[in-house]
């Protein structure tokens, strides 16, 4: 039996740094991974780890000049360069290296940099959470590596995900980006259910994982965590998740109980104190629907007035602002501490102008007030609304004696069949009688018909009128004191559509009837002297707003009314109404929850194309809903019945067709946003 051969192993030596240069026969040409500057420090922490490889160069005549090439391990060698060009390093300072003469150079270069396999990303996990467990901060670990320190803290998240699911992630089970998914609840018990779950469940993507794993949780934005806040939560040992690898708005609150008990709590806090201020009743809810006070009169207050000193901050505060813009009127951008203050000012301006709102004090015991969490999760109060049942009783005519006035005792005279008779047919011979009704009526018909035609001669006044009859139904549950029969219509809407109250249109004609009734005076008999007095632009944009407020273009299934919705697309064809820009979004609750999945599809094919489409198609419909609200997000696509028609005259085709079968039909091609995919990247 012949022997085998044994293996000889290259010498190894330490060669000074200034005999050694860079060979021509080194195959890395791209420059790739650490930059020569972080490898150079990281040789200054801990010495270089890995010798280089290096060939005698020959003179002419093939033999040793002393000095030696190096086709393997370049980027190493520049570091070294760096390190001595700093004087951090002799020149002259050994360096290890393993001397190769069989073979070739080049052969040398490729086989140590393809034979080198590169770390998997878990067992750098490991590493940094064995390093933070031997007593390494994630600040000292993140300067070891020329990282940041958020860097640190995600992979010691990964490396604390359920040995179970890291096995897994070894073994090629599951992708990165499904770990990551799974670092948001640190549960191992829930964190393994849900892989089980996913494992017969064929949607697997990183979202769903997520959504798994944070049902029944709130998320830190909700309005009720905003209004007990995060802090106060968190005291009350409530448990926060938190995701390092996407933005999750401030993590989710996984005690829902806790959270409910903490609003409640708050809220009847504040209610009380609202009380005190002797309101007859209170309502107190997170939440009241759109509408809620449609059908209750609003008593309005009046601002409390600035004091002396208040009147002088806020007129000094204006000076300043004012002087501030003059003197960099001519700047292109504002220095950052002159913007800074500029924002401090109209802060302080603004917290001046928000007066507290005085009532009379007879409005208290007939009144009430509804106490909730606005949007933003703020304290919202509305105060002054007064119940029909406790509107005050008007008072009745009656006469001296007692009994009540009967309206046939003075004007209409009866005679013994029951028959009125005309008094004007009749003697009179006293003076002081009033004049009949037939008379007053007759005469009074005569003046409206000269009143039509005074006012048909002056449009502006006909205007002002008109004006004052819509403000008086609109804004004045009682005020009926015009004798302009114009009465405008507003349907309220508020049980129809679910969430309406948080789009910014609502919020925005709610604004506006705010600030208006806020304007106009308490009384509706001083309305007419209020609006004479008014210049002619707040008049029109009054106008504009009251007509406005009887736009209709619902379309009901009990009431179609298809002149008036051709009407409604005329007028947003007009106004170049955008549904998608005004800020209506395609969510599970205003759309994609209440179609078909085949219009989830249609939907998602027109904004996204065929391949999203199709990559969804297949999943049960909440998951369908779920995805396809991500996708549709930013691309503004909108349903057949909310996009806005163009008008007759800019249609190449003689009509516009409706599709009313739910049906979407294509509209401009929705620009495709890119996604983002999370990667984690191991350092050479």
């Amino acid at each position: 039996m012949t022997k085998s051969k044994k293996i000889t192993l290259s010498a190894s030596r330490d060669i000074p740094f200034n005999k050694l240069v860079l060979s021509q026969s080194n195959v890395r040409k791209i420059k790739a991974g650490v930059s020569i500057e972080e490898l150079a420090e990281d040789i200054a922490r801990r010495t270089l780890l890995a010798s280089l490889t290096v060939r005698p160069v020959l003179d002419d005549d093939g033999a040793e000049t002393g000095m030696f090439e190096i086709p393997a391990g370049g980027r190493r060698y520049r570091a070294l360069e760096l390190l001595v060009k700093q004087r951090r390093l002799n020149k002259t300072a050994p360096v290890p290296c393993i001397v190769r003469t069989d073979g070739l150079a080049e052969e040398d270069s490729l086989a140590e940099n393809i034979q080198r396999a590169p770390l998997h990303p878990l067992d750098q996990f490991r590493a940094f959470q064995a390093m933070r467990e031997k007593g390494k901060s994630e600040e000292e670990i993140a300067a070891a590596f020329f990282v940041s320190a958020s860097v640190v803290k995600q992979r010691l998240k990964l490396a604390a995900v359920s040995a179970t699911l890291l096995d897994a992630y070894a073994q090629e089970e599951m992708t990165l980006d499904q770990l990551i998914a799974f670092t948001v609840n640190p549960d191992h018990e829930r964190q393994e259910q849900v892989w089980e779950a996913l494992k017969q469940h064929y949607n697997k993507q990183p979202y769903e994982i997520r959504r798994m794993l944070t049902e029944g949780a709130v998320r830190a934005s909700d309005r009720r965590a905003q209004f007990v806040g995060l802090d106060n939560y968190v005291e009350a040992d409530g448990e926060v998740l938190r995701d390092l690898f996407q933005t999750d708005d401030g993590g989710w609150l996984q005690d829902a109980a806790l959270l409910e008990t903490m609003v409640a709590k708050k809220l009847n806090e504040e209610a009380e104190a609202i009380r005190a201020e002797g309101w007859k009743w209170i309502e107190v809810a997170t939440d009241f629907p759109y509408g809620h006070t449609y059908d209750l009169r609003r008593i309005r207050g009046e601002a409390e007035p600035m004091s002396d000193e208040e009147d002088a901050t806020y007129a000094a505060l204006k000076a300043e602002y004012e002087q501030l813009e003059e003197d960099y009127a001519e700047a292109d951008e504002l220095p950052e501490e002159v913007d800074e203050r500029l924002g401090e000012i109209e802060t302080a301006m603004e917290a001046l102008q928000d007066r507290p709102i005085r009532f009379e004090a007879e409005d208290y015991p007939m009144a009430g007030a509804f106490v909730s969490i606005d949007s933003a999760g703020g304290l919202r109060v509305e105060r002054g609304y007064v119940r029909a049942e406790d509107e005050p009783v008007a008072e009745t005519d009656v006469d001296p004696e007692g009994d009540a006035a009967d309206p046939m005792s003075h004007d209409d005279a009866v005679d013994g069949t029951g028959q009125a008779t005309d008094p004007d047919e009749e003697d009179d011979d006293d003076g002081t009688k009033p004049l009949s009704d037939r008379l007053v009526c007759d005469l009074t018909v005569h003046r409206t018909m000269a009143l039509r035609n005074a006012l048909a001669s002056d449009p502006e006044l006909a205007r002002l009128a008109c004006l004052h009859a819509m403000v008086l139904s609109l804004f004045y549950h009682y005020g009926q004191d015009s004798c302009v029969e114009i009465i405008p219509k507003s349907t309220q809407f508020g049980a129809q559509a679910e969430g309406l109250e948080d789009m910014p249109y609502v919020q925005s004609i709610d604004l506006g009837i705010e600030t208006w009734s806020s304007n106009l005076p308490k009384e509706p008999e001083d309305l007419w002297d209020v609006l004479a007095e008014w210049d002619s632009d707040s008049r029109d944009a009054l106008f504009a707003h009251c007509v406005a407020m009887t736009v209709n273009a619902v379309q009901e299934p009990h009431y179609r009314k298809p002149r008036q919705i051709a009407h409604a697309d005329v007028l947003a064809g007009t106004l170049g109404l955008d549904m998608a820009k005004a800020g209506w979004t395609p969510t599970a609750d205003s759309y994609l929850g209440r179609v078909t999945k085949a219009q989830i599809l249609a939907a998602v094919r027109e904004a996204k194309g065929d391949t999203d489409a199709d990559r969804i198609a297949g999943f049960k419909k909440p998951d369908m809903v779920e995805a396809a609200e991500e996708l549709l997000a930013g691309t503004g696509w909108l349903p057949q019945v909310l996009r806005t028609p163009p008008l007759a005259e800019d249609l190449d085709e003689p009509e516009f067709e409706i599709v009313d079968d739910g049906d979407v039909t294509p509209d401009e091609p929705a620009v495709e946003e890119d996604e983002e995919a999370v990667a984690l990247q191991a350092a050479e």
